[in-house]
């Protein structure tokens, strides 16, 4: 007699792994963010605080229960989160030196304002 049962598997317990919720989300902010960053700073600080804010809570998610997600998305995760800080501190940056060059340029064109001769005409 041949033996036709069909082999059974040998882990039984094992879990499939999924990825990170928003992994993917939280890299493509990230790099945005960095790339953005130029755009008088306020689409980059938006987009870093959001990649950030996801980065946090898929970084949670992980810390709660490692084995039910992949570690790529856990990486992918992790790259986007130091891309959306960088982002966000060069976008800050970007955005205080604009605020300074305004307010000093405002305060040069003031002063050409009020030492022209208006009663003259």
């Amino acid at each position: 007699m041949e033996n036709t049962s069909t082999p059974q598997p040998q882990n039984v317990n094992q879990t499939v792994q999924q990825p990170l919720p928003n992994a993917t989300a939280v890299l493509v902010l990230g790099i945005l963010s960095i790339a953005v960053c130029w755009c008088y700073g306020l689409f980059g600080i938006t987009m870093g605080i959001i990649a950030l804010v996801l980065s946090g809570k898929a970084k949670t998610l992980y810390n709660e229960n490692p084995e039910q997600y992949t570690q790529a998305s856990y990486k992918n995760m992790n790259a986007g989160r130091i891309c959306a800080i960088i982002g966000t501190i060069l976008s800050s940056i970007y955005l205080a030196v604009i605020l300074i060059y305004v307010l000093i340029v405002g305060a040069a064109i003031g002063t050409l304002f009020t030492q022209f001769p208006w009663e003259s005409f």
